[in-house]
């Protein structure tokens, strides 16, 4: 009596370690959670009423043109007719799936990638492909090109890499060729504590169709659940019906909210200490992981972001690491739920930096190295 979907659709194994993770004895580097300090602390009036009434599908007015502003600064395409607010970025994932993915579908996706979009496309019958960066559209002939192209280019999730401005032109280059639509996903683009390239994919594009999706959840507060995307003037009507559909309109109080975070003039202020914390968490995880991993795994100190991908040298399962690190109270993502196609095994793992306090990392990272060494004999 259950929809054909549900044989597609798998628990996300970041949410099924949340419980664990909320006990206080358990060390988490598993879910992408931001520092509970790094939440807006903002000196908020009574909301109006009129934010408890129903509201628009495409969000508060004030809002979007808000968030245009921004955009526009950033060389995109996207007036505040074309900005739509979210139920938190994962909604337009979801919106983007149900406008192009048939069963079937093909979806280009990075390898690593995000495993929460790969949960979704996956649900709706995606044939999905992994892209090469240094030349996406390789592939991109006949019958083999996708509808759909998604990535998170800047400090990527779970890689945490930055794509050179060749990587960016390339992929660009290949959705116009081959007229494959592009969504890119950017919730990370204001934890930049490196210099790197950060200019938009989608702002490069000449005639392929295109989604560029942000979120207020790393730089204000994930309780929100505030997203918000832009579209080409192509896919925007279907975006909104499908919005529409899904839950008429989003939580009007934390659109007010949003705004007033938008419009303090501390944030840059504010934002600066932001990401001068988490520079400064980054670098003591990195020193630990020296302390502790050196030797026993590859990985990159990442320009920003939330996220180290370690590969441990022995090529050992950490799904098979994680079950033995979990006796310990210590949780990391196994690699192997970021593909597409899954290696077998997954010798990576993906390593959140910003929740765990300095102590805690410490330990937490002590204990990883002293079980994969125990494998290693």
């Amino acid at each position: 009596m259950l929809s054909q979907r549900i044989a597609d659709l798998a628990g996300s194994p970041v949410r099924a370690m949340l419980a664990t993770a909320q006990r206080p004895e358990v060390i988490s580097f598993a879910g992408g959670l931001p520092a509970p300090d790094s939440f807006a602390d903002l000196d908020l009036p009574a909301p109006p009423l009129e934010v408890l009434q129903y509201g628009p599908t495409e969000g508060e007015p004030a809002l979007r043109a808000r968030i245009a502003q921004d955009l526009a600064e950033l060389g995109l395409d996207a007036p505040a007719t074309r900005i739509l607010i979210l139920s938190g970025s994962q909604q337009g994932i979801d919106l983007a799936a149900k406008l192009f993915v048939d069963r079937g579908t093909r979806v280009a996706v990075e390898a690593p990638a995000y495993l929460a979009a790969l949960q979704v496309f996956r649900f709706f019958g995606a044939a999905l492909r992994s892209l090469d960066r240094a030349d996406p559209g390789a592939a991109w002939i006949g019958e083999a090109r996708p509808a759909l192209a998604y990535v998170t280019p800047t400090f990527q999730n779970p890689s945490g890499h930055c794509w050179t401005t060749d990587e960016r032109n390339a992929l660009a280059r290949a959705c116009d060729a081959a007229d494959v639509a592009l969504f890119e996903d950017d919730p990370y683009r204001d934890l930049a504590y490196d210099a790197c390239e950060r200019g938009p994919i989608c702002a490069r594009l000449t005639r392929a169709s295109w989604i560029y999706q942000g979120s207020f959840s790393k730089t204000v507060a994930p309780g929100l659940r505030i997203g918000f995307l832009a579209a080409s003037a192509d896919l925007f009507p279907h975006l909104v019906n499908l919005k529409q559909a899904a839950d008429l309109h989003t939580n009007r109080l934390g659109q007010w909210y949003a705004l007033r975070y938008l419009d303090d003039p501390n944030r840059a202020q504010r934002l600066s200490g932001l990401v001068n914390r988490y520079r400064r968490r980054r670098d003591l995880f990195a020193a630990s992981m020296d302390r502790h991993l050196g030797g026993l795994a590859d990985w990159e100190v990442p320009a920003g972001g939330l996220f180290f991908w370690a590969t441990l040298k022995s090529g050992a399962d950490t799904d098979e690491l994680l079950q033995r690190a979990r006796q310990r109270n210590v949780l990391f993502t196994p690699g192997e739920h970021f593909f597409a196609e899954k290696p077998d095994p997954s010798a990576s793992m993906r390593l959140n930096f910003s929740h765990a306090d300095e102590d805690s990392a410490e330990r937490g990272l002590a204990i990883l190295g002293e079980l994969i060494r125990e494998t290693a004999v």
